[in-house]
């Protein structure tokens, strides 16, 4: 079994697994510790020093994400000292922050709830009016859904990491040095030219903003979200959808997610727009002559929309006749990789012992 280790945060004492960090163990008894460049899904990196706690015993201020807890530790997450320390941590960061005044995907970047938070939001309009013109284009890449401006960039690399362990295809890494170093993709080029697979990863860990939906820039503020399961394979994984006047205007990660947490694929992140297509069949169709029981004609006739029980009413006669007539294996039924296991599972049933046939195969194969 785990060992457990007793401490103190903030004068509350508190039990958790040997190994926990101290910002984990203090979110366990509800305390939050200012943080930009962790994330409870990836590894511990310790870059911002946002979250340095006074700890009994060390001379210095200790990064929370990245100090496993000690038996006996007595920690304390907020001091004049700290505060201080904090707020000169997100003035250094904001001597080299440029928001180009853009409203992006988001009511308020995790960054920006923490520059609310310490008073420094003046500091963002006195950089606008100082500095003439960004370090680095706005929308700089030509990805079709990601939108880059890396002025808003703080070398949180959670875009990197969430690149490396989520996804797994290490497009993002750091470039330069000292003031000089930036998060560039593969050698210094364009997302796609890096074999970027627009999953869309990067900018669900993106806390600033420097990352986001290109397809939703403009779109404005969701009225509602509503969570759901992705329709395109079976899988299974749950997403928000945004929506704003009865439209879908951005997809995002649900951390709650049971199966995938917030990872997505491209289809998933940004493959929405068919929801609100023109051309998307909102209703059964049949053949007019199948609906009036009149011969074939040479161009087979117009489509009309039915009511579902019409449709399958005709469907499940013409599987009759057929089987009847030719038997089951005149018969072949194509699945979707659209449909759950379960789903799958019961049209493997209904091919084999209802009609009587082994000709099943499932559309990913064509």
């Amino acid at each position: 079994m785990t060992q457990q280790v007793n401490l103190t945060i903030n004068g509350v004492p508190i039990e958790v697994e040997e190994g926990t960090t101290v910002l984990r163990a203090a979110e366990k008894i509800g305390i939050t510790i200012p943080t930009l460049c962790d994330h409870p899904d990836l590894h511990p990196y310790g870059g911002c020093r946002l979250c340095v706690v006074e700890v009994k015993g060390f001379r210095y201020p200790q990064a929370s994400c990245a100090l496993p807890v000690i038996p006996g530790m007595e920690v304390i997450t907020e001091s004049r000292a700290l505060t201080r320390g904090r707020k000169a941590i997100l003035s250094m960061i904001l001597s080299s922050y440029y928001d180009a005044g853009y409203r992006g995907t988001q009511k308020e970047t995790q960054f920006m709830h923490w520059v609310r938070h310490y008073r420094l939001t003046p500091q963002i309009k006195r950089q606008r009016e100082v500095i003439e013109a960004p370090r680095f284009s706005v929308n700089a890449d030509p990805n079709p859904f990601l939108w880059v401006d890396m002025n808003k960039c703080i070398l949180c690399t959670r875009c990197v990491r969430a690149c490396e362990e989520i996804q797994g295809r290490f497009v993002w890494s750091l470039a330069d040095r000292g003031m000089s170093t930036r998060v560039v993709s593969g050698a210094d080029t364009d997302l796609l030219s890096a074999r970027c697979e627009s999953c869309g990863a990067c900018v669900a860990y993106c806390p600033t903003g420097a990352l986001d939906n290109k397809m939703s820039m403009g779109a404005g503020l969701p009225e509602k979200k509503v969570t759901t399961t992705c329709t395109y394979c079976g899988v299974g994984c749950q997403f928000d959808l945004n929506v704003k006047n009865d439209h879908v205007i951005r997809v995002t990660s649900n951390p709650n997610a049971p199966v995938n947490g917030m990872h997505l694929c491209v289809k998933g992140r940004y493959g929405y727009d068919f929801i609100h297509h023109p051309d998307r069949l909102l209703k059964p169709r049949i053949r007019r002559y199948l609906l009036e029981g009149t011969p074939r004609p040479a161009d087979r006739g117009e489509w009309v929309e039915v009511a579902w029980d019409t449709a399958l009413d005709l469907t499940a006669r013409k599987l009759t006749e057929t089987r009847e007539g030719y038997g089951g294996d005149s018969i072949g039924v194509l699945t979707s990789a659209k449909c759950l296991n379960e789903e799958n599972y019961l049209m493997n049933k209904f091919a084999r012992q209802a009609l009587g046939t082994n000709n099943i195969d499932h559309c990913a194969r064509l």
